[in-house]
């Protein structure tokens, strides 16, 4: 959905058309979730986020300034309120590398061309990553964000994004060697140079 097919169903809502925020939901649902799991892992807790950031966005939505786009605004909201979380819980939701070795001992211990790289194994070097990395590498490499709607959403500079984006690949490299073959290992470490 086109940024302007948004505003117009912000403006229907705004004019009585409840129904017309359900566009809204359907149009920003991926984009929603991608910043709760970011912040909060795959749980009922990013779920139960992602439903409340629409609630206070639908609550909200005459402050909507239309100064950035529709989904950058939901985004902030998703975002505030998972921060909100986090600070509730006490602590952010990162695992040091040596807590998921810990933790994943079976998998890392495993020969080379049995562990691989699979989807768990990717998710849990995401979940390694603090908060503003995940949410980083999950807005520019699953949502396709510019660095502008990335900036907007997480409330920073656009060169804040791109240190954090580029600090992000590089510490996932690292990590991935730890589950990758030797030579797979180096290929990626000498790629990590040429990430913008």
């Amino acid at each position: 959905m086109l940024p302007s097919d948004q505003l117009t169903a912000v403006d229907a809502v705004l004019a009585g058309d409840t129904e017309a925020f359900a566009i809204l939901v359907r149009a920003n649902k991926g984009l929603v979730m991608a910043v709760c799991v970011s912040y909060l892992g795959n749980t009922p807790e990013a779920e139960d986020a992602a439903q409340e950031a629409f609630l206070k966005a639908y609550a909200k939505l005459s402050a909507f300034r239309r100064e950035s786009a529709f989904s950058t605004w939901l985004c902030t909201i998703a975002r505030r309120r998972c921060l909100d979380l986090l600070h509730q819980r006490g602590a952010s939701k990162t695992q040091s590398l040596d807590e998921l070795v810990e933790a994943k001992g079976d998998f890392i211990a495993a020969p080379p061309q049995e562990q691989g790289l699979n989807h768990r194994g990717l998710a849990d070097l995401l979940d390694s990553l603090p908060p503003d990395y995940r949410t980083v590498i999950a807005l520019r490499e699953t949502q396709n964000l510019s660095y502008e709607e990335i900036a907007a959403a997480m409330d920073c500079t656009v060169d804040s994004v791109k240190a954090r984006l580029r600090r992000a690949r590089k510490t996932l490299m690292e990590n991935a060697r730890h589950f990758l073959p030797q030579n797979l290992s180096n290929e990626m470490q000498g790629a990590t140079g040429n990430m913008k």
